[in-house]
């Protein structure tokens, strides 16, 4: 009798950012934490990917060309109203208008650059995963 080794869920972080650097510090450091990616350059190709293999969570940039974050948060609420996003942005400050934007779309915000460390705590957070420490 061959008793089969319990099989563990493998957990996807989509990461949109329309910066090839970011897309793979982002997922480099997802892997290091035990997470699978799948990256996009723009919100058409996420809302693709998405449409294909919905991920766990999201990480996503809000300043991109053709359709920014909150365009993309409109679109994914339509399908997806309880996906997990955290909004990810360059800008130093942001506006109240677009912070109660992101904010009624269900999506947490922080600012770039962010570490290794940050990039897995914020996944982490959007998953519910809480661990000692990091």
């Amino acid at each position: 009798m061959n008793v089969e080794e319990p099989k563990t869920a493998v957990v996807t972080i989509l990461v949109v950012d329309d910066q090839p650097d970011i897309l793979q510090v982002y997922s480099r450091a997802l892997s290091l934490a035990g997470f699978s990616t799948q990256l996009a350059d723009t919100a058409q190709s996420a809302i693709e990917l998405i449409e294909a293999t919905p991920p766990n969570a999201i990480l996503l940039d809000l300043k991109m060309p053709y359709v920014n974050g909150v365009g993309f948060l409109y679109r994914l609420r339509e399908r997806h109203p309880r996906m997990p996003v955290a909004v990810v942005t360059g800008l130093s400050v942001l506006d109240d208008t677009t912070a109660q934007e992101i904010s009624s779309l269900g999506a947490s915000v922080h600012f770039k650059p962010l570490s290794i460390v940050e990039v897995q705590r914020i996944a982490r957070s959007l998953l519910g995963i809480h661990t000692d420490g990091a």
